[in-house]
């Protein structure tokens, strides 16, 4: 039975433009796998403890030697990572903030790299590799080549290598100038935004087919 697992990360609420365009997404998909079941997590209202100098060392500390800190850090990576061996697909919403991906994302990714879990620490082999991961980014500017802030986005590149050990390959669809809806400075580009937003829309009615209906 297929497996989604859906992400998000926004702290916007329903003003969220990453998060409508993984609601998309995961309608889409259950749409084209019926019976298919999905799990969420919602980072943005519910974020993971970042490593800290109390349970952060459990990925190079043998598990005999764990304090009851690192134990409890280690239990929360196996948990996350057994989320995402579940999945077939993984979606996650991907605001950027601050140009770059808000710390949730970050110590998502953290707890991800797990030796053993996610990567084998002898071969460096990913463990996780095989699996649909698509990233449905949001980013309030444009960022894109010949605008004055090019290069600022630091969130897309990041993550891929992030990941990279893990063997996940994420493929992005983006919605870019979100800001132009509520920036009065910004109104000339809402066009712009417009066009932007309506290309990932498309791009995500395109990802699967529907199953045909008897």
């Amino acid at each position: 039975m297929p497996h989604l697992l859906h992400v998000d990360a926004s702290i916007q609420g329903e003003r969220s433009v990453s998060r409508k365009l993984t609601a998309r997404a995961v309608a889409a998909w259950r749409a084209a796998h019926p019976g298919g079941t999905v799990a969420y997590r919602d980072l943005g209202s519910s974020p993971l403890p970042h490593l800290d100098q109390e349970g952060g060392l459990a990925r190079v500390v043998p598990q005999e030697q764990h304090t009851p800190a690192q134990a409890a850090s280690w239990r929360l990576t196996e948990q996350l990572v057994g989320e995402v061996k579940r999945a077939d697909t993984i979606v996650l919403g991907l605001p950027l903030y601050n140009y770059g991906a808000p710390s949730a994302v970050k110590a998502w990714v953290d707890h991800l790299i797990a030796p053993g879990l996610s990567y084998d620490p002898t071969t460096n082999e990913g463990l996780l590799g095989g699996r649909d991961f698509l990233v449905l980014a949001s980013r309030g500017g444009g960022y894109g080549a010949g605008t004055p802030r090019e290069g600022w986005d630091h969130a897309e590149p990041w993550l891929p290598h992030g990941l990279a050990m893990t063997g996940l390959e994420p493929r992005f669809i983006t919605a870019e100038l979100t800001l132009a809806y509520v920036t009065p400075t910004m109104t000339e580009l809402i066009p712009l935004a417009d066009k932007s937003l309506a290309a990932a829309e498309q791009a995500i009615d395109g990802l699967w087919t529907p199953a045909a209906v008897a």
